[in-house]
């Protein structure tokens, strides 16, 4: 076991070394997407070069492609905490999302109900209220906006025997807010509704454990951990037999998990997303952060990226709270997400009395600070409840595990300045 290294973790990844005006960039964009270790770079290099080819064929490069996607598989699996056929790929999130909508479509009735959140990124709230083509009612679950989470009572006024799909949010990728899925899905289990849990921007911080929140389909993408583009769904081998999906007619393709898949699969990025996991499991390894009394040797796979994943959550939270702790404290400042001591992930959302949001990114950007802007996707919340879009919307900070105390102190400086006199054009 060993203390959290920061400079050992900036030195995986190359774009670590980028400066803008002669300072180092402070990658606090993690929300919008990781930056990269060379390793996971290096594996989709060596897929391109060495072992580019379809699967299915009986000659060495395909044969190898077959078993880089079935460790794939395992690796993955053992992230979610399912069993690997249980895991299927596609281009995104968003992708995937309206492939399983497509593929639910057909069981819905006129009548049947549908319930979203307003809290929820479009990639979870868009595919499921095109059902309404199908003749389902669509209900969107209110926001408790002064503890910025779920309504929990509003949600069970929603529920209804004619309930027969529920899509929740893990954490809110606008305002950080963790919503405890399992008490939601225990409810709606109970009417018999499939449940649907986005978990794209919970995955970048906190270990997933499908069967332990015991939802039928969960979503998540590989570039919000340190890896490539690539959508990755967990679904429920009983589920996943019933799906009736968009595909080529082939019967190769047509048996779980590849009847999910349409079209040649991206094997680099497939690759690049099990090298990124393993990433993370060789950081537990490293770091132990429960202080486990096993060996590193006799640690599972599954053991290794929860130990890594509460290790990187425990670094990114302690700059997290640093982080809030001074907005608080400075004028004009107004921090959206959940109250302090509530469950939460380390992206710090907030606004500038009287600045645009938008404004304030690109003058942080020139600085070398990157941060976002904007409602992120999540119109509804930060457009509708928040109100904010005439403001440019929220100002959002990711803390992820390459950030150093230096990049929050370089933002609060910024922010401070810009709290106490705006800049010319600001």
């Amino acid at each position: 076991m060993s203390d959290y290294d920061v400079q050992y973790i900036r030195e995986q990844f190359p774009s670590i070394k980028k400066k803008l005006a002669g300072l180092p960039v402070a990658y606090l964009d993690g929300p919008g997407g990781t930056q990269v270790p060379k390793r996971v770079i290096d594996k989709i290099t060596e897929y391109l070069v060495e072992t580019n080819a379809n699967e299915g064929g009986a000659f060495e490069t395909s044969v190898k492609t077959d078993k880089i996607m079935e460790e794939a598989r395992v690796i993955c699996s053992e992230f979610l905490g399912c069993k690997a056929h249980e895991v299927a790929f596609g281009s995104s999130s968003t992708t995937n999302s309206f492939m399983l909508a497509f593929a639910l479509m057909k069981d819905i009735l006129p009548g049947d109900e549908i319930i979203v959140t307003d809290l929820d990124h479009l990639c979870n709230r868009s595919p499921w209220i095109q059902l309404q083509d199908a003749g389902a009612i669509i209900k969107s679950v209110r926001v408790n906006v002064e503890e910025m989470k779920l309504d929990f009572d509003d949600y069970k006024s929603k529920l209804s025997p004619r309930t027969r799909l529920v899509a929740l949010n893990y954490a809110s990728n606008a305002v950080g807010t963790i919503t405890d899925v399992k008490k939601y899905i225990e409810l709606a289990h109970e009417v018999g509704a499939i449940t649907v849990v986005d978990a794209v921007h919970y995955a970048a911080h906190k270990p997933i454990d499908v069967k332990e929140i015991n939802t039928d389909i969960l979503i998540c993408s590989a570039y919000k951990f340190f890896g490539p583009h690539l959508g990755v769904v967990y679904i429920r081998d009983s589920l996943f037999d019933k799906l009736k999906t968009i595909k080529v007619d082939a019967d190769d393709l047509l048996e779980v998990p590849h009847k999910f898949q349409t079209g040649t699969p991206c094997f680099e990025n497939i690759y690049g997303t099990a090298e990124a996991i393993k990433f993370i499991a060789d950081a537990g390894e490293m770091f132990d952060h429960d202080g486990d009394k096993k060996s590193e040797s006799q640690l599972t796979l599954r053991e290794k990226i929860i130990t890594g994943m509460n290790t990187f959550d425990e670094y990114e939270e302690k700059l997290a709270f640093y982080l809030r702790s001074k907005l608080y404290k400075m004028p004009k400042i107004k921090i959206y997400g959940p109250q302090e001591g509530s469950e939460r992930t380390s992206t710090v959302s907030f606004t500038i009395d009287k600045i645009n949001s938008d404004l304030v990114a690109k003058h942080l950007g020139s600085k070398g600070i990157y941060a976002w802007a904007g409602h992120f996707y999540a119109k509804t919340l930060v457009n509708e409840v928040l109100n904010l879009q005439k403001d440019g919307g929220l100002l959002r900070v990711g803390v992820s595990p390459y950030n150093t105390m230096q990049d929050i102190d370089r933002l609060l400086e910024e922010v401070s300045i810009l709290a106490a006199v705006p800049l010319p054009g600001v």
